[in-house]
């Protein structure tokens, strides 16, 4: 006994801190030592991250760099840090599962199981086996109008009513080499109907931004009357008083799983760990919410006017899929739409 006792003790040692699960107190007390950490985030709006960010630092007294932009160029920003041996980011959330894959097989995250990971909804759990990412937001593309210009019994409740030449000149999208929520959305579309579909969708000239989110800017000011949005975003703004509306199409919304990761070499290697924890805490749920996402911890009450992910019909695409399929598409929609 006491051999196989000794042989346990030294297993544990090889595996290191950040495979093993954290002791709450020990670790919040080393990461108010760390002081800091920095956060290239993708998953919410700008408000929203930065929310998080101050509500981590209002609990921990541990101060958020919140680096907010699309998960293309967050990714991008990542693997030039990387390409100049910086570790500038300590914790990476992007939309884009296919970066998880990449940076994963090129060992550039930290092996961290949150203890909080056992305590999320079972359908995001476990999406990386290995354990070196993990889901920390949800959300869903969805067909979007402006209310003031489209009655709801016009709106499009499929994806392929965007097809109908009526909203030519009348459509937005965002652009999928720069959004994870719009490239996972582009993918599932071209498996579901083929590349036709964005051929034909070419043909009604969409307004394309870049992230998803400059949908809700399009359709507020006037300048397209129906999308391809998030429902997050484009409910938040709906609740602010704008003109806006969500359907959830008959041939599925699109579930977008968003992971977080510890960057291999942080800086702040126990405010990273902690950060990973409070993601997928219910603190962090309320305010998803409070934005409009999918809460990701089963207590927790989805947003009024939203609908659960088990009462509709979702599209949900493997991480190898997304990984394989984004970079294609991306070169499809710039041979189709020329940008």
């Amino acid at each position: 006994m006491k051999k196989w006792a000794s042989l346990i003790v030294a297993a544990a040692l090889l595996l290191g801190p950040m495979t093993a699960h954290a002791d709450m107190k020990a670790l919040e007390e080393a990461a108010k030592k760390d002081g800091e950490l920095t956060w290239y985030v993708a998953h919410y709006s700008s408000e929203g991250a930065e929310e998080l960010g101050a509500l981590f630092t209002k609990i921990y007294g541990i101060k958020v760099n919140v680096v907010r932009t699309t998960a293309q160029v967050a990714y991008q920003r990542l693997v030039q840090d990387i390409k100049n041996n910086q570790t500038n980011c300590d914790v990476f959330s992007s939309t884009d599962l296919g970066h998880y894959a990449r940076l994963s097989a090129e060992g550039r995250f930290e092996k961290y199981t949150p203890e909080n990971s056992t305590k999320i909804s079972e359908v995001f759990r476990d999406i990386d086996p290995g354990g070196f990412f993990h889901t920390t937001a949800a959300g869903q593309v969805v067909l979007t109008y402006n209310t003031s210009k489209v009655k709801a019994e016009d709106s499009p409740k499929s994806w392929k009513d965007l097809l109908d030449p009526k909203w030519k000149g009348k459509v937005s999208t965002g652009h999928p080499a720069f959004s994870g929520y719009v490239g996972t959305w582009v993918f599932s579309m071209k498996k579901l109907y083929g590349w036709k579909y964005f051929e034909q969708l070419e043909k009604n000239k969409p307004q394309i931004g870049r992230s998803i989110n400059d949908t809700v800017t399009a359709l507020n000011a006037g300048e397209r009357q129906v999308a391809a949005g998030a429902d997050g975003s484009t409910l938040f703004s709906a609740a602010r008083g704008n003109p806006l509306a969500v359907n959830y199409p008959t041939d599925g919304s699109i579930l977008i799983i968003s992971p977080s990761s510890i960057v291999k070499g942080t800086k702040h290697p126990n405010a990273a760990k902690l950060y990973m924890e409070f993601l997928m805490s219910p603190e962090a749920s309320e305010v998803n919410v409070k934005h409009f996402g999918i809460p990701i911890r089963p207590e927790v009450k989805g947003a009024p006017g939203t609908q659960p992910i088990d009462k509709i019909k979702v599209i949900r695409p493997s991480v190898a899929e997304i990984d394989k399929g984004i970079p294609v598409v991306i070169e499809d929609w710039r041979d189709t739409f020329g940008n």
